[in-house]
């Protein structure tokens, strides 16, 4: 059974491509554009890991990740943080319990590396 990955990206051309890039190496792939989708769709879908935007309209991904972290059910999904400015985010990252902080535009390999060293 293929590990599932949810992809949050308030971008629709960086969600369509890293929904593309990781179904076509065998992930099972879904998508949101919003922290309240990631919270929701966590818990509807249990997925193996998540790629999370930091800056989304809603709320920081941060703060998203707190909120999966304070949830039983949740709170052991690794989530990989991305971000075009990683400075204070890198940080914010590491004190939230993200597992990986990427600083796009990053090739996708990286993603790629990241991804299969959390779940294989």
């Amino acid at each position: 059974m293929a590990k599932k990955i949810l992809v949050i990206d308030d971008e629709p051309d960086v969600l369509k491509v890293l929904l593309l890039r990781l179904g076509k190496i065998g992930y099972e792939v879904s998508g949101g554009v919003n922290g309240r989708e990631a919270i929701d769709f966590s818990r509807r879908l249990s997925p193996d890991l998540i790629v999370l935007d930091f800056y989304l309209p809603d709320m920081n991904g941060d703060m998203v990740v707190r909120i999966l972290k304070g949830d039983e059910k949740l709170k052991n999904i690794p989530v990989i943080l991305i971000s075009a400015s990683t400075g204070s985010v890198a940080e914010k990252a590491a004190s939230c319990g993200a597992s990986v902080c990427l600083e796009k535009p990053f090739e996708p390999q990286d993603l790629i590396g990241a991804v299969k060293k959390i779940i294989g």
